[in-house]
């Protein structure tokens, strides 16, 4: 699952404040124990739409595990259960039990022993809306059952229910034992309003027409998956067909997303080749859909057959003329179905086994896809999010944390990928390649633990690879590396000196030592072990450049003493995206000197886009010698260069100029297919043009601009639009789903609402700004009330004594105490 876990990161920087973080409450978190396994779930639901809620009769096969047991225990959360019975035949006999709203405990007929199965028939409502989870879990995501505009009040939002397990919310709609070391094959029969569709794991067996206009659809599942995959959905949206290996692969979108849905997701078939190829395991399951919902939460989520993706997928051909930014998240989802479904983590505790793989696989994708750079740019940068995430603390493998949901982050995800990065560096393509394939086809259709990848590995090659689990994936922190060349001409003789100056025990690190002198490249693999490590070689000719782990394989932090003399020969003959990038960042340091400045005009016009990119990031264009400096290149970027993120970050630079000639040129580029382009150049000319901004301005806001011009639209409107304005930017603002874009508005809308006269249009603008606090969800909730209140709702309040307000005459008190009533009684 692809998760937007910095909803309370995104709120603190809008806000410019800080809050003291809840108490660390972790404790030990074991493997489930497997008293008795699934085998078979049988579903029937129908769903009231005013109610929202379903309906459900659930039957479900089961057997111990291996003792004898006459008591079975089901997650089933925040139901009402009617009925619990054993099925001899089809024949219910009721059966004794006790419920307390999160677990439903049984006492079965007699005593099961191994092998001998049995089935339980328990009938119920669903009513998700009222299970608000605990304190340590996130409600939001563990309603497991979303209805969303259930009743259809909300004009241009579809009707659609949908579901979202991960990692223990299939039991707030299913009585199950909700596990990832459980797995189940399943059968969904789906009773429906005859207008929609639905959707399910498997395959669509039969369509049943009901009487009083519903119909019944039967989906079935033959392979066992683990419960937090169940998935069904239920809507209209347009389908496109496509195939892969004569299996079904269909996308789901809605209308109005239908001539760009191919656009989107048409590598989909391309992926499932190659990493069919990958990994040795031709695509498992017997067919694979993706389909796009509203107000999902996250980015994507794996079921098996199925990828949930939030409506953001549905890019339309502007966003598409910057590039599909969901190709990642596409790749990612479709590789758990190798890595999470058809082998699945035994525990959360071992998520590594799903997420560090699916975020690797999107480097993989970008390597077969676009070549090396465009992969190593992408690993570079996971690594850089990892090491700004302050996980440095956090094991890969945690068997303590207060809430499973806490393990969804840069750690599992992107340090995760990069201990693969390493992995597949240090036993080669060949080995680790040879090693997934034996591990998915040794572990089909089964839960593992990180034990079992090691011993998969040292199968494959050979090697004792203890080492390297125990401290990349059980132990914490990441190497701090101070790297010092030294050279004595005298003895042509240099040295490199390696320290590890993070806390704890040093890191072993096979890595290797590059010194390169004019056309020649002498390597030396060396393993980097201590706190101090010091390794001597001889030369003839003092070298250019000597670099060790010249690619950043390694994951950590370095500090080097490279020359500047260094880096320009590393820009040149380094070979790799990180050694220019490093090049790069060095002339970014030093732009008081000429030279540094004269090789970043140079890496302006890299032939890869993406170091041309960062080199312009890198600028600091406040000095006049490097505005004069760097100003012919930037005009030949706004008028020849390709990639549209590249252009527009020219003309950002090209706005501080503040110089009207430039005015026709962001006139033309305002005209570019690209939203980031065009609103580049929109906000350049509002320096000179304001009259024609807000006449566009007024213009666009009926066609929805989204990304970047999106967001000059929506400045320009609550900056300087008219009071009617404030009517579309609230309605905006309120149908937002709860976001990143939602959060970095907050602070916006606030600041328009302050502006607003009108009272009924300010009472509107609270109730709004409430709504969205309400909807943030613990643990997020115990940080971002506070501040929403104490800080945006308050100087809200503030601002009234300060301003008139139209038609409310001595009434500030009022709407001042309407404030504090929001505020504080909720």
């Amino acid at each position: 699952m692809k998760t937007l876990p910095a909803l309370l990161f995104y709120l603190l920087c809008c806000l410019a404040v800080s809050a003291q973080a809840p108490a660390d409450t972790s404790i030990y978190r074991a493997s489930a124990d497997r008293v008795n396994d699934l085998q078979h779930t049988r579903l029937a639901l129908a769903f009231d739409y005013e109610k929202a809620c379903a309906y459900g009769k659930a039957t479900i096969r089961l057997s111990p595990h291996f003792y004898a047991t006459d008591s079975l225990l089901l997650d089933a959360k925040g139901m009402d259960i009617q009925e619990v019975a054993i099925l001899r035949g089809k024949i219910p006999a009721p059966l004794k039990y006790t419920y307390d709203s999160t677990r439903l405990h049984i006492r079965l007929d007699k005593v099961y022993r191994r092998n001998e199965a049995y089935t339980v028939y328990i009938r119920y409502t669903a009513r998700p809306n009222e299970w608000k989870g605990t304190r340590t879990e996130a409600a939001m995501f563990n309603k497991g059952l979303y209805f969303i505009n259930p009743t259809g009040k909300e004009e241009d939002k579809p009707v659609q229910i949908w579901t979202h397990g991960e990692p223990q919310a299939t039991s707030v709609w299913c009585p199950t034992i909700d596990q990832p070391n459980q797995r189940s094959t399943t059968e969904m029969y789906l009773t429906v309003p005859g207008k929609y569709m639905t959707l399910s794991n498997g395959a669509l067996i039969s369509q049943v027409k009901n009487a009083g206009g519903t119909r019944t659809d039967y989906w079935k599942m033959d392979l066992a998956h683990a419960p937090y995959l169940f998935f069904v959905a239920v809507g209209n949206w347009a389908v496109i067909k496509d195939n892969f290996a004569g299996k079904p692969v269909n996308y789901y979108v809605e209308p109005g997303s239908l001539p760009t849905a191919k656009k989107i997701f048409g590598a989909t078939p391309d992926m499932m080749r190659f990493f069919s190829g990958l990994t040795g395991i031709d695509y498992p399951w017997p067919k694979y859909d993706q389909i796009a919902v509203r107000d999902f939460f996250t980015g994507g989520m794996e079921n098996t057959t199925i990828t949930l993706f939030t409506s953001a997928i549905q890019q339309d051909e502007r966003e598409l003329a910057d590039g599909n930014r969901w190709e990642t998240n596409i790749a990612h989802e479709l590789f758990h179905q190798w890595f999470g479904n058809y082998v699945t983590a035994e525990s959360w505790s071992n998520l590594t086994l799903n997420e560090s793989f699916a975020r690797y696989a999107e480097v993989l994708w970008y390597e077969h896809k676009y070549g090396r750079e465009k992969a190593d740019e992408l690993q570079y940068n996971l690594m850089l999010n990892y090491l700004y995430s302050n996980g440095n603390d956090k094991p890969l493998v945690r068997f303590s944390y207060q809430s499973s949901n806490d393990l969804f982050d840069a750690v599992s995800y992107n340090k995760g990928a990069g201990i693969l990065h390493m992995l597949r560096k240090y036993v080669g393509d060949t080995a680790f390649f040879a090693s997934l394939h034996k591990f998915l086809a040794d572990n089909k259709l089964r839960s593992v633990e990180v034990p079992q990848l090691r011993i998969t590995f040292e199968e494959v090659t050979g090697l004792d690879l203890n080492w390297f689990f125990n401290q990349w994936y059980y132990g914490s922190l990441h190497p701090d590396l101070d790297i010092q060349y030294v050279y004595n001409d005298s003895s042509n003789t240099g040295k490199v000196i390696i320290k590890q100056l993070q806390a704890g025990p040093a890191f072993t690190l096979p890595v290797t030592i590059d010194v390169y002198t004019g056309d020649k490249i002498a390597h030396y693999p060396v393993t980097v072990t201590g706190k101090t490590y010091e390794f001597s070689y001889d030369y003839i000719t003092r070298p250019d450049l000597v670099n060790v782990d010249g690619d950043h394989i390694i994951v950590c932090t370095r500090k080097e003493n490279k020359t500047a003399a260094n880096y320009a020969f590393q820009y040149v003959h380094g070979g790799s995206y990180v050694s220019r990038r490093e090049a790069v960042n060095y002339w970014g340091y030093h732009l008081d000197d000429t030279a540094a400045v004269a090789w970043l005009k140079r890496a302006m016009k890299d032939p890869f886009d993406g170091i041309r990119f960062h080199s312009l990031m890198v600028i600091d264009a406040k000095s006049p010698a490097v505005r004069n400096a760097i100003q012919p290149v930037l005009n030949e970027l706004v008028t020849h260069e390709t990639n549209t993120h590249v252009k527009a970050r020219a003309i950002e630079l090209l706005r501080n100029y503040n110089d009207v000639a430039y005015l026709p040129v962001f006139k033309a580029a305002y005209k570019d297919a690209s939203y980031t382009v065009s609103g580049e150049a929109l906000q350049g000319i509002l320096k000179f043009d304001t009259a024609f901004v807000l006449q566009a301005a007024q213009e666009l806001k009926r066609k929805e601009p989204k990304g970047k011009l999106g967001e000059v639209v929506t400045d320009v409107l609550m900056m300087k639009g008219a009071p009617e304005d404030f009517d579309y930017l609230a309605a905006k603002f309120d149908k937002m789903a709860l976001s990143e874009s939602k959060l970095n508005m907050l602070r916006y809308f606030a600041e328009c609402l302050n502006r607003v006269t009108d009272a009924n249009r300010f009472k509107n603008g609270i109730d709004i700004i409430v709504r969205f606090r309400d909807a943030i969800p613990y643990p997020y909730k115990e940080q971002t009330d506070p501040l929403i209140d104490n800080v945006i709702l308050k100087g809200l309040a503030d601002g009234l004594s300060s301003k008139p307000v139209a038609n409310a005459g001595n009434e500030e008190k009022e709407q001042i105490r309407y404030i504090n009533d929001k505020m504080n009684h909720r």
